[in-house]
């Protein structure tokens, strides 16, 4: 496996760093990130086709090249969604 580091969140306190990994061999992605509230995992479980609950050790994920667009679609969902609370504060 040849993992190469690809980014590492520029507001980290260098001990708590969502990171991002790439292995182009295997063509996977590998992400370090902080692992969601209770309730927001139950959310997550629930509307999961995956069979059981997610391990509590599970904090770095692999996940295929072919789910790029998808994890871009989140990105630009989330940063549309910051720009639009950037223009209308509450």
């Amino acid at each position: 496996m040849a993992v190469e580091f690809v980014g590492i969140d520029p507001d980290t306190d260098r001990d708590h760093c969502p990171t991002v990994w790439a292995d182009a061999e295997a063509q996977e992605i590998l992400l370090q990130g902080w692992k969601p509230s209770t309730e927001t995992q139950a959310e997550c479980e629930a509307s999961s086709p995956a069979n059981g609950p997610v391990p509590d050790s599970e904090a770095i994920v692999r996940i295929p090249a072919r789910m790029i667009p998808m994890i871009r679609e989140a990105c630009d969902a989330v940063e549309s969604a910051q720009l639009r609370s950037a223009a209308w504060p509450v």
